[in-house]
């Protein structure tokens, strides 16, 4: 049981890491990031600061306790959005990598999330 607890942390752990890391270098504009963003149509659309924000929020409630189930939704749909964008940008899926990790841990954390059953 508490093999499963810490494989069901690295899974979310190491994603949230690798959001937070990505929300930096938007926050600091990277000059890389802003080149990414521009070639794709993203900026100057959408300014650079509230999406490294959204990213932030997304990962802050994924990782509290008492939020991970709501932090579990924004986060999928702010991955589902960037899978969106590299597949039609015809770049690696590594949102959609990410995406899994998260659901794998999820599922190994709270089965009864997928199911519709009610929690132990």
């Amino acid at each position: 049981m508490k093999t499963k607890k810490i494989i069901s942390l690295a899974l979310i752990a190491l994603p949230a890491l690798l959001m937070v890391f990505s929300a930096t270098m938007k926050f600091i504009a990277a000059p890389q990031v802003v080149e990414g963003l521009t070639k794709i149509g993203f900026l100057p659309k959408f300014p650079l600061p509230v999406l490294a924000l959204l990213e932030t929020i997304s990962v802050v409630l994924l990782l509290i306790p008492k939020t991970w189930r709501i932090g579990f939704f924004l986060v999928c749909g702010y991955l589902g959005g960037a899978t969106a964008i590299e597949v039609v940008g015809s770049q690696p899926p590594t949102a959609a990598i990410l995406l899994t990790l998260i659901w794998i841990g999820t599922y190994l954390k709270d089965r009864s999330f997928f199911t519709g059953a009610t929690a132990k």
